[in-house]
Order: C-alpha cells, then structure tokens, then sequence
C-alpha cells in the first residue's frame, strides 16, 4: 500500500460509489480474486472521464469488463471503448458483463496480445487506458503514442508496484526484478518523452497521467 490506510479509509468512505451494477461486479471480482482497479482509482479514473469527455477509448487489459464498463457508463452519450484481453477464461465473463450492462454495443473487445493486436489498429483515441502485463507497458508505448491524438490522456495504472519500484534492485524479488527494471524505465520515458506532459500519482498502485503535446 502507497497511501497510509488511514488516510486511504478516510478517503474512500466520502467515495459516493458506482451503479448498482459496477458496485455488484466489484463485490464479485472481490470475492474471485480477479484483480480490478482499487476504489480511488476508480474515483480518479470517473474524474478524468469526465474532465476529457472522450468519444473514443482505447484500453489495454480487459480482465472480467469493470473498467471498461466504468468508462463507457461515465463517459459521452456517444463513447466507445475498444478493450484488448489476452486471457481466454475472463473474454466470455467480460462480454457478458457487456451485455448486462447494456454495453454490448458501445464496447468492443479484441482478442490477443495486445502487442500483435495495437499495430494492426489505425483509428485515432483520445483516451487510452494502459492496464495490461506490466512488462509490457515500455513495449507498448511507441503503438499508444501513434494512436492518441494531440491533447489525448494516456493514463497507466500500477506503475508503483505497491511501492516496490522505489526500493534497491537487490532487495526485489529475483522473479518481479524485470517487471521492476521495465516499470522503472517506462516511468522516466514518460517523464522525458518530448511528446508528453506526466504526472506520477500515488493513487491505487501508483498511476501515471499523459497528455500528448
């Protein structure tokens, strides 16, 4: 945890919460151990929706449909998402929860690596929400700049690491040590990339937040 749990309780319990729909699937996802974004980001990610007002979102790392639903029940009457999931159990739990939502028709998932999948698209988005392997993320980039329009937002969930990525090379796990190199690399290209304007935010697992110049 990044933020203090007090402080984090506090915060959360002024939250006023989702439909009746998201907050049931949160429960579920809770209770299966399918990981979804944790309560603040959820409440930053409704603010940047609805400060950007995008018409077409572009996220990466579907698991069981919550963000995306999320987005597309924030966002413009006329919104879309196209989200991209690799893992074959949650694609029918995700397209499900589509259609329950009432979505089906606003949310397009794509099936496969995103990797193979990003350069084969060619529309433009004006919002893009990175929440895939996070050793891919560095991979990634050079497909979501090209995507995003000038003045688009890319915001990048878990880039933190649950404070890991601040902490000596050899005190990390010799299994997480490559996630933790490319993690810490991708945040410095972000600080550094002539075409983005980055902010490092210690909400949920540590996001970042991009405008293309």
């Amino acid at each position: 945890m990044i933020v203090p749990e007090r402080i984090l309780t506090f915060i959360n319990s002024l939250d006023d919460g989702l439909t009746p729909f998201l907050e049931n699937l949160a429960r579920e996802a809770r209770e299966t151990d399918v990981p979804i974004i944790r309560r603040d980001m959820q409440s930053l990610l409704k603010v940047l929706i609805a400060m950007k007002q995008p018409h077409r979102i572009l996220e990466i790392g579907t698991a069981v449909g919550f963000s995306a639903i999320l987005m597309a029940q924030y966002g413009p009457a006329d919104c879309t998402v196209t989200t991209i999931e690799s893992y074959e159990k949650r694609i029918p739990l995700a397209r499900e929860n589509f259609r329950q939502a009432g979505f089906q028709d606003r949310i397009e998932l794509l099936e496969g690596d995103a990797a193979e999948i990003m350069p084969q698209l060619t529309d433009p988005y004006d919002f893009i929400f990175m929440d895939a392997a996070k050793g891919q993320y560095p991979a990634l980039l050079e497909d979501c700049l090209r995507l995003l329009t000038p003045g688009g937002v890319l915001v990048s969930d878990n880039v933190l690491q649950d404070g890991d990525l601040i902490e000596s090379h050899y005190i990390v796990e010799r299994r997480n040590r490559t996630i933790y190199k490319r993690m810490r690399s991708y945040l410095y290209t972000l600080k550094h990339h002539p075409q983005l304007t980055t902010a490092i935010l210690p909400v949920g697992d540590g996001v970042t937040i991009s405008v293309k110049c």
